[in-house]
């Protein structure tokens, strides 16, 4: 299994995570978690509450860390913020009522007048095809489309560093195969979580989280792999042990 990664780099241009503690109420998230993500592509992998949720929100700002500190690399271009982030629920995300005026947010936000980001995320939208899209509602789009949405919000944002909670998870086959592709297609730093390791099996980089620690960090196949034995371990333990508590007679039926 490949060994945790513990190190950071001093170098400004890299998001790094210096021993990171976060505590919620009683709950210890974190405890010196530190962190060097430079590599273009990563992934976090884990069972639901093993933190990954947890450690964008640190990244993006969300949450303040108890202690320890998040170093953010160089903004991106055109005056961007250096880190966006799209959530799991993409409900939780959108604020404007039509998707041209939810573009048109993430470009006033890079120093736009209000009109002026409006054409722009107009023709942005007619140059990906989406010139329809851009009067509509958004709260009469499909959970998939809302999902899109938000992905062009955050591309036309342009930050230095995407960060991807489970975008795979209210899309179907097509729109995954889509988001994939744009995926590989964005000149910024990709970090993407999620439980559909397909997605990420081919990346440089994977980091398997397990109750707030590193338990592997590595080639995105060697730890998927990792990951997947160990899943798979713990179904055939608990097998056995509905097997042993079974009445006598009844053991696998």
């Amino acid at each position: 299994m490949p060994a945790p990664t513990n190190t950071a780099t001093a170098s400004p241009d890299v998001l790094q995570l210096q021993d990171i503690a976060l505590r919620r109420g009683t709950q210890l998230l974190f405890d010196k978690l530190t962190l060097s993500l430079s590599e273009r592509r990563i992934g976090f992998i884990g069972d639901n509450g093993a933190g990954k949720s947890s450690l964008f929100r640190l990244i993006c700002g969300l949450e303040q860390p108890s202690a320890g500190q998040v170093h953010l690399p160089t903004a991106g271009a055109d005056g961007a913020r250096p880190v966006g982030m799209m959530f799991q629920n993409p409900d939780e995300q959108w604020i404007f009522p039509t998707v041209e005026e939810e573009l048109a947010l993430s470009l006033t936000g890079r120093g736009l007048r209000r009109q002026e980001a409006l054409v722009q995320a107009r023709q942005w939208l007619a140059a990906r095809g989406l010139g329809h899209w851009a009067e509509r509602a958004i709260a009469s789009l499909s959970q998939g489309q809302r999902q899109h949405v938000c992905w062009l919000s955050l591309l036309i944002a342009a930050p230095a560093v995407l960060l991807l909670d489970e975008p795979f998870a209210s899309l179907d086959l097509p729109g995954q195969q889509l988001l994939r592709q744009e995926i590989a297609q964005a000149p910024q730093q990709v970090l993407l979580s999620t439980h559909q390791l397909s997605h990420v099996r081919d990346f440089e980089r994977v980091i398997w989280l397990e109750a707030g620690r590193v338990r592997a960090d590595g080639p995105g196949a060697e730890v998927c792999a990792a990951y997947e034995a160990e899943v798979l371990q713990r179904a055939q333990e608990r097998r056995l042990s509905i097997d042993e508590a079974a009445p006598a007679g009844k053991a696998g039926a």
